[in-house]
């Protein structure tokens, strides 16, 4: 296996690890940990003010909030060119956290470095493994049991490399993180695309593939587009049954599914004030869903309420007195602001297929008969990354207990997920689980499970028009049970709660009644609950197991033979000739998730593994030329099978392939699987008509071009069976257009032009190979 960094790189390329002081110029005189886990490691502030003041300097105009928290971690403030949209920033994140199914690849890739330890505070989260199917207790052990080779890896390497390991059970990364690790002016970047669930607490929290991951474990400059800002003035205050939840479903039906693409979301106003610290986190964890890049909230009262209360009181009178860079200076620019006026906001319910689609409730009923939507709900399911919060299930166990004054039980399936062990733990001490299983609830594990496809469901049959609803963030088709006959709706925990009681998407619980088993009629008062625990949080278990302080004896062992762990070997080189007569893998035709990509649920066991994971490369787009999933045309044998057997194929012989897609392609998670499976089976280029973040940066940093039409319908020029060839790389530049040739198959030709947002390092990812590969060259000169 290749080492990729050495001393010499580390010490010509990145800053070492180090502890970041807390000064006390701006602060109480004392220094203030990141973390209980952490205690030899400080707040910075200082670090960002000094940052923050060079910046307002060049600049010469008020800055957002969302630009004190990126420019505040610059690594050269006085040299860094800044323009929104255009430039990269160069970053110094605070903090790496990475959930199970990325850390496998990610931590594969931080072993081929080199390094002997982490250079940042890092963390790894067990909540994607576990498969929801009996309870909570079954499912975890049997969780256990099936991933104990990838839980086991995970844990060594943590202990060897210094990283913080949350056990199976712990809870959800999200949850995790804003009750451990999140704090106002935070910058932290995770393996996952809802990361953005802590700027609930005021800090920049971004999704990222693992590639990005490992370049900041190795004490690289983290590298990001610098994002516009979009701003969202809240006035009024929620009520009745509106939540925070109903804030981003009706931002997420003002911007759409792409509408936040490189953009920070950012918060403001006087409504502000009305929303709890884990509604803000909901609020911006679902930011994911209209392409944001993250999502934040300014410092207030109500986050300093939740630092207390989790136990971190030095960090809610540090961050009071940092107040003033926590918050945007009167006057900042947005490049867009949406008003939303929470007095007047009703509660809604989005979907289906689309977390965009957002229907309030009371017209809910009437858009599913007018579509012929099943009306009858199967499952409901709260809980979720999204809304596992205290206050969230105090508001569900309050609708529990008027129906069981009723006598009265759910109609519906109904499944809830606490978002950590703490929140578990403290549900069960304050009696918010017991109505909760009296109405016919299932309490599942601290984990994500039916969220990203980890339910093994039996009452439905693949292919069954069906509907759920559930207070998750994602509903895709097949999202959550791989039935693309599943019509999945997104509401707040308190509406699916109710919509369980009735079982049918025409029930509106603001206005219409609950017929009781003796026959009687009942409506349900609002739902009320305590935003934080009286009595506090109850920790339950410890599931942390902390790196040792001397981990040069230990080592990280992986079965040659293993079906779900391997390590990786580099990618090819780019040869420097020009890609000529690419066969179209797949002409994708409507929308492509990264689940469309690289599917999760039964997949998620081979995130360890490149090549077995790679079978699942694909299978879930629709192809245009026949309007299939899962079966193209192999250009070579003229031969249909299955999209990954066409791509090994064509690797066996030698033919680098393409991928023509449409718009927002990648959206949804943030997993660079995505990028690595095309990769290594041949691709060597994916031409759309917009990407999602995430995606397109990890395309990159896998040596696969990321190319957009320059003219939207030249789309519709490209035919499944043309071949395309991308000429005159050898001068691939910024800003200079790609020119590619289709050569169609009744013999004629036609060029068109081709955009790309590569800078020049990223250029050199692609001619080394990859971005891994372009360390190993540094590290070697």
């Amino acid at each position: 296996m290749q080492r990729f960094l050495g001393k010499k790189f580390i010490s010509a390329f990145s800053r070492p690890p180090c502890v970041r002081l807390f000064s006390t110029s701006h602060v109480a005189n004392s220094k203030v940990a990141v973390s209980q886990f952490e205690p030899d490691q400080f707040i910075d502030y200082d670090g960002i003010a000094s940052n923050v003041a060079v910046v307002k300097n060049r600049l010469k105009h008020p800055l957002t909030l969302a630009e004190k928290l990126l420019y505040g971690h610059l690594d050269a403030p006085k040299t860094q060119e800044i323009e929104r949209g255009t430039s990269y920033l160069r970053l110094r994140p605070d903090r790496v956290a990475m959930q199970d199914a990325t850390a496998q690849m990610a931590m594969l890739q931080f072993i081929s470095s080199g390094l002997a330890k982490v250079a940042v505070p890092s963390t790894i989260h067990c909540d994607h493994l576990i498969e929801a199917q009996l309870g909570a207790d079954q499912d975890l052990a049997k969780a256990k049991e099936m991933n104990e080779e990838v839980y086991r890896f995970l844990a060594s390497a943590g202990a060897k490399y210094g990283v913080g390991f949350w056990k199976p059970g712990s809870g959800i990364i999200h949850q995790i993180l804003l009750e451990n690790y999140a704090f106002p002016g935070l910058l932290m970047i995770g393996t996952d695309s809802h990361t953005p669930n802590g700027g609930g607490l005021a800090g920049a929290c971004i999704g990222v593939g693992g590639a990005d991951a490992v370049d900041v474990m190795a004490g690289l400059p983290w590298e990001l587009k610098c994002p516009k800002v979009i701003g969202v003035k809240l006035t009024g205050e929620l009520k009745g049954w509106s939540s925070p939840k109903d804030i981003i479903l009706e931002v997420a039906n003002l911007l759409t599914v792409a509408g936040g693409t490189g953009a920070i979301i950012e918060y403001f106003g006087p409504g502000v004030e009305s929303v709890s610290c884990t509604g803000m986190a909901t609020v911006c964890n679902m930011g994911a869903e209209i392409g944001a890049t993250t999502s934040v909230f300014p410092f207030n009262s109500r986050m300093a309420d939740y630092l207390k209360a989790t136990n971190r009181e030095a960090v809610a009178a540090a961050s009071d007195a940092f107040k003033q860079y926590l918050t945007a200076d009167e006057g900042a620019h947005y490049d867009q602001i949406l008003s939303i006026n929470l007095s007047e906001l009703e509660p809604r319910v989005n979907g289906p297929f689309t977390p965009d689609l957002a229907h309030p409730i009371s017209t809910l009923g009437e858009a599913a008969q007018a579509n012929n939507w099943p009306m009858d709900i199967k499952v409901a399911l709260i809980g979720s990354c999204t809304n596992s919060s205290y206050e969230d299930m105090c508001k569900s166990a309050s609708i529990a207990r008027q129906a069981l004054k009723h006598g009265l039980k759910a109609k519906s399936q109904f499944t809830v997920t606490p978002g950590s062990e703490q929140i578990r733990a403290t549900m069960e001490r304050d009696g918010l689980s017991e109505p909760l299983r009296a109405i016919g609830g299932v309490v599942l594990a601290n984990a994500c499970g039916p969220c990203i496809g980890q339910w093994n469901r039996q009452d439905v049959k693949k292919g069954e028009a069906n509907t759920i609803i559930t207070s998750y963030n994602r509903n895709f088709t097949g999202r959550n049970d791989a039935n693309p006959a599943t019509h999945a709706f997104v509401a707040s925990p308190e509406i699916v709660t109710a919509l369980a009681l009735a079982g049918n998407l025409a029930f509106n619980p603001e206005t219409d009644s609950l017929t009781a088993p003796d026959g009687h009629q009942f409506k349900l008062k609002s739902p009320y609950g305590d935003e934080l625990p009286e009595k506090g949080f109850d920790p339950g278990q410890d599931t942390y197991q902390a790196p040792p302080t001397d981990c040069s004896s230990l080592s990280v062992e992986i079965d040659p033979s293993s079906q779900r762990l391997a390590l990786l070997s580099p990618f090819d080189k780019w040869d420097g000739q020009d890609l000529i007569d690419m066969p179209i893998l797949i002409k994708v035709k409507g929308k492509c998730t990264t689940d469309h990509i690289s599917a999760a649920g039964p997949w998620l066991k081979y995130r360890g593994h490149l090549d077995n994971l790679s079978n699942n490369l694909l299978i879930g787009a629709v192809n245009a030329d026949n309007d299939k999933m899962n079966w193209v045309k192999n250009q070579l044998s003229g031969v249909y099978a299955e999209v990954p057997q066409v791509a090994r194929d064509y690797k066996a012989q030698g033919v680098p392939w393409v991928v023509v897609a449409g718009e927002n392609y990648g959206e949804g998670s943030s997993r660079e699987h995505a990028a690595l499976e095309p990769r290594h089976l041949g691709g060597r280029a994916v031409i759309v008509i917009s990407f999602a973040r995430i995606h397109e940066t990890n395309l990159k940093k896998q040596g696969i071009l990321p190319l957009i039409f320059s003219d939207q319908q030249d789309y519709q020029k490209v035919h499944p069976d043309d071949r395309l060839s991308l000429v005159d790389l050898a001068h691939l530049a910024p800003g200079k257009p790609v020119r590619c040739v289709m050569k169609h198959s009744d013999g004629t030709s036609e060029e068109i032009s081709l955009l790309h947002t590569l800078n020049e390092p990223q250029i050199e990812w692609f001619i080394a190979g990859s971005a891994l590969n372009r360390m190993a060259e540094l590290a070697s000169q």
